[in-house]
């Protein structure tokens, strides 16, 4: 397998470099904006975007297919509500396994996680009280939910910020046996909600303590040269191996604040949009952790 994702990233990277074909290759999309939490973490929930059809979805993935997208994840709001008549999230994952070369899903846990997407991110903020504070939903019935669900990669993401970056170490260990691996970002500052960004000193201490635990054997799937790079934010970025799209069916090249939010780099912590770049730039282990994150399959 990790022969093919050689191959991929291979063909990928030559038509870039040599044919000047900066094509995306990851997109995130919002297919509703609706959830039923109101995380201080999150802005998309505020907005009223009428919720796209199964139809206009469909049509969306054929455009960025045809970009080059080749990974595809479905974000919300929760996208689990999103529905269209008899369609459910499920149809649009079976549709989209027809033509990505992977495709996941990003929830709040809150409901049954049982779907045929390859890969699965619950966002999880902290241990139980840190996790309430900002969600105000039971901890508690989010793991009920990973330890009922069959799903064979469920992983957990968080996003550390000024609210839960104490608890991160506490955190990782008490997830080592609960899900098949952790992802983790900085939280970036949003307008009305800057207070939650963490300063870099402490941002420093938690990627030291993430190293530690990661070099440990805990299941941290971002590499240690991202968990580096974030440290300073030095890193090559690549925005435009990214795309994003809205539930309205606009669809932003580039950063994942493209249209979003006003673009500070020195504050980025999109550990996701570094492991991608570092993959582009031939870093092994950032391949070898793509692979183990999306489950590729060549179609």
């Amino acid at each position: 397998m990790f022969r093919c994702d050689y191959l991929f990233f291979l063909k990928h990277n030559f038509k870039a470099r040599f044919f000047n074909q900066q094509k995306p290759l990851l997109a995130g999309y919002k297919i509703t904006h609706r959830c039923n939490l109101k995380c201080r973490t999150c802005p998309f929930w505020k907005m009223s975007t009428p919720d796209p059809t199964y139809d206009q979805i469909i049509t969306n993935l054929e455009k960025i297919w045809k970009d080059g997208v080749r990974l595809l994840i479905f974000e919300g709001g929760e996208p689990f509500l999103w529905h269209d008549q008899n369609y459910q999230l499920e149809d649009l994952v079976r549709a989209a396994k027809q033509k990505f070369f992977s495709v996941g899903i990003t929830t709040n846990g809150t409901f049954p996680l049982e779907t045929t997407a390859d890969t699965v991110w619950i966002s999880l903020d902290g241990l139980p009280a840190t996790h309430q504070l900002n969600r105000k939903v039971s901890f508690e019935k989010i793991i009920a939910n990973i330890a009922a669900s069959r799903h064979p990669n469920l992983l957990a993401n968080i996003t550390i910020s000024r609210l839960n970056y104490q608890d991160i170490p506490a955190l990782i260990r008490y997830l080592k046996n609960i899900v098949k691996g952790i992802t983790i970002q900085f939280y970036y500052p949003f307008p009305n909600s800057e207070d939650l960004w963490l300063p870099h000193q402490q941002r420093i201490e938690v990627l030291e303590q993430l190293i530690s635990l990661k070099k440990a054997g805990y299941p941290l799937l971002d590499t240690i040269s991202t968990l580096q790079a974030l440290k300073h934010n030095t890193w090559r970025c690549h925005p435009w191996l990214i795309s994003s799209l809205e539930p309205d069916g606009s669809i932003a090249y580039g950063c994942y604040l493209k249209n979003r939010a006003d673009i500070a780099c020195e504050k980025c912590g999109f550990a996701a949009h570094v492991e991608l770049s570092k993959a582009y730039d031939w870093h092994f282990p950032a391949i070898i952790s793509g692979h183990r994150i999306f489950k590729f399959r060549l179609l």
